[in-house]
This record gives C-alpha cells, sequence and structure tokens, in this order.
C-alpha cells in the first residue's frame, strides 16, 4: 500500500480530550480486542556501519529500512512474523511484508535460507523484493524497538488509519524476537506518539480536532531517535561533548593543544 504518514507527540491531557472524537468518527481495529492496547515488537537490521539508518535522518527523497515484527513476546520459533520492507518516496510510504515463521525469517536473514515458496503471489514477490534487498545490503540485528499500541480505522473510510503509540522501549543487545520486551524508554511516560496514516488529504473533523487540542505535527522515527540516543550516550561515554543543533560532536579538547577537536557525525542530533 502507499499512504502519507503524519506523526504527532501528545501528552496525557490532549490524549484524553482527544479520545472522545477518535470515537465519534473511527472504530477500533481488530487487534484492539475490547478496546484494549496491543504490543508490537520488532528488529530492525542494519548494516555494520548503520548505513540505512544514518541515510534515513538526512532525509533523502528516497530511503529504505528492513524490520521484523512479531506481535508476540516472546516469541517462539514456530510463531508467525513478518518481515517488512518498509519505503518512502518523496513523502509517500509504501510498505511490503512476507509472513513466516520466526524460525524461517532467522535463518533467511542471518543464513540466506530463502523461506519455502507460497501459493500466494504478493507472498512470492515480496521475498523476491526481500532476496534483492538482502543482496543490496548485508545487514544484521542492529535494534530491538517495541511498543503498546492503540489503532483505529475510519467508520467512513476503511483505508484511513490513526494509531498511537506508548511505551516506546528500545535497546541495542540481546536482539531477537525470542527474548522478553525490556530497554530504555524513547518518550516519556505520559506521552503518546499518534500517527495519522492517510492516502489523501486530512478529514476536516480530526484537522479541527487538532488545531483547538494545539496538538502540532512533528517529524520522528523510532529507530531513529533510539539510534540517537545511543550516539549520544556512546559519546558521552567516551569523553565526547555532543552538540544536538549540528552534524558534529567535540571531543573535550585536544591532548596536545587543550583546544576543541570538531568530527562530523553525518547528522544533527535534533
Amino acid at each position: 500500500f502507499k499512504r502519507n504518514e503524519l506523526k504527532f507527540l501528545l501528552d496525557d491531557e490532549q490524549f484524553t480530550n482527544l479520545m472522545p472524537v477518535i470515537h465519534q468518527y473511527m472504530n477500533p481495529d481488530a487487534y484492539c480486542i475490547d478496546g484494549r492496547e496491543y504490543g508490537i515488537y520488532n528488529i530492525y537490521y542494519d548494516t555494520a556501519d548503520n548505513y540505512l539508518i544514518r541515510t534515513s535522518l538526512e532525509k533523502p527523497y528516497y530511503k529504505e529500512k528492513i524490520r521484523l515484527r512479531s506481535y508476540y513476546s516472546p516469541a517462539k520459533p514456530d510463531d508467525k512474523v513478518f518481515l517488512e520492507i518498509k519505503k518512502k518516496i518523496g513523502g509517500i510510504v509504501t510498505k511490503r511484508r512476507a509472513s513466516m515463521t520466526l524460525e524461517e525469517a532467522e535463518n533467511f536473514l542471518m543464513l540466506g535460507k530463502i523461506p519455502p515458496k507460497s501459493s500466494k503471489f504478493i507472498q512470492n514477490q515480496v521475498i523476491d523484493e526481500l532476496i534483492t534487498f538482502l543482496n543490496t545490503y548485508h545487514v544484521y540485528p542492529a535494534q530491538y524497538i517495541s511498543y503498546q499500541r492503540s489503532a483505529f480505522f475510519g467508520k467512513d473510510d476503511k483505508d484511513f488509519r490513526l494509531t498511537f503509540d506508548r511505551k516506546i522501549t528500545t535497546r541495542r543487545y540481546d536482539l531477537s524476537l525470542s527474548e522478553e520486551s525490556y530497554g530504555s524508554q524513547i518518550i516519556k511516560p505520559d506521552q503518546h506518539l499518534m500517527e495519522v496514516k492517510i492516502i489523501g488529504a486530512m478529514p476536516l473533523w480530526l484537522a479541527h480536532a487538532l488545531s483547538e487540542l494545539k496538538i502540532y505535527k512533528t517529524s520522528f522515527s523510532k529507530y531513529g531517535r533510539g539510534f540517537k540516543d545511543y550516539t549520544i550516550s556512546k559519546m558521552a561515554d567516551n569523553g565526547l561533548y555532543v552538540n544536538t543543533r549540528s552534524s558534529s560532536f567535540v571531543y573535550n579538547s585536544n591532548p596536545i593543544n587543550g583546544r576543541p577537536v570538531v568530527a562530523d557525525i553525518g547528522f544533527a542530533l535534533k
């Protein structure tokens, strides 16, 4: 599918005030049983030098990423998971995914063992795309990200989706979906990441509600934020000062002349 994805960070008060409007125009999706949240658990894969996320953070016209997703935690070897390629071209997001067991997915990603052919044409087509991707990039497990999600779809437009994510948890160790969900949080406890997923224009009722509640669009990537936080922490551990407003970091001082030393990290840590 192709769509625009607009992102907003809400506090608890904004979230509480927005929900009556959401329920008026939207229904919970099938995963929100009895209106409850559900968990999403991901492993993002990247090259050894983090090429995919570093490129993404530069906000190019075209970017792509690959992730392995489960709706179970911890996942068992025979549990169904989804291997996804997500691309963004000029602001339009496309996502393609193939289903397989966790064991098949890990063997495919790390050993090059292609999953069995499916009777579904789309599944086989996505597998072919994944093969091309993996032949282009030599990727490894890079980052774990999980969160609790509430999701809704429009009563009058099933293609209009809206999600709220909280407890966004990340780590760069124990990188397997067979592990429990644990790590550091990348948004505040009282924050909710809202994503509006639309093909055309935003509905007027939602635009008016966001304006009244002073909810404004932001740029936010879960993988990107987790990588930035990791980068800042790693630099601090090595005695570096990070300039978060530019794409540079500074050594505390040059050991020879005592002057600051500036180096480029390739993206702004905003």
